[in-house]
């Protein structure tokens, strides 16, 4: 494994992707802000969720592109479109998997059974993130597949 190609391009990628994702919302194409709900998971102010939310999906970013790299060990080659199928898969995973499991893990998420509280204020996203809008799950595919195409047609096999 390539450990300084991984670090350079998950980092750019990661970058790119959450870029992609803010560009959205500021668009109007989405309300979704997928780091500040991850912040708000640490701290209910809001100031300090969008840095800390930006932090972790920093983070989450890098540990799954690594994910993407073993792959590509995996399969002795990387290159763009096997970024963007995995990168399709991930979308998915995020949209179908991850989008219903957050109310559970979120302290400040209302659940999809019961509305928010004065404790749970947040909207849950519901299934493909809808709540959010109808464009939600194009603007988080559209991300997670770039993210891919950027790592495999980067990061050199070592």
């Amino acid at each position: 494994m390539n450990w300084a190609s991984w670090l350079l391009w998950g980092f750019l990628a990661t970058i790119v992707l959450t870029t992609i994702s803010a560009g959205a919302q500021g668009l109007g194409l989405t309300r979704i802000n997928f780091p500040y709900m991850l912040g708000t998971i640490f701290t209910p102010d809001r100031d300090r969720a969008k840095l800390y939310g930006f932090l972790v999906h920093l983070v989450a970013g890098w540990i799954f592109s690594v994910v993407y790299v073993f792959i590509f060990q995996a399969l002795g080659t990387g290159g763009w479109w096997r970024g963007a199928l995995i990168g399709i898969g991930h979308g998915i995973v995020v949209l179908v998997v991850g989008m219903a499991l957050l109310p559970g893990l979120h302290p400040r998420m209302a659940s999809e059974q019961q509305g928010p509280t004065a404790k749970n204020l947040l909207e849950p996203p519901g299934f493909l993130a809808l709540h959010y809008g109808v464009q939600t799950p194009l603007a988080i595919m559209i991300a997670h597949t770039i993210f891919g195409m950027i790592l495999g047609a980067f990061y050199h096999l070592a």
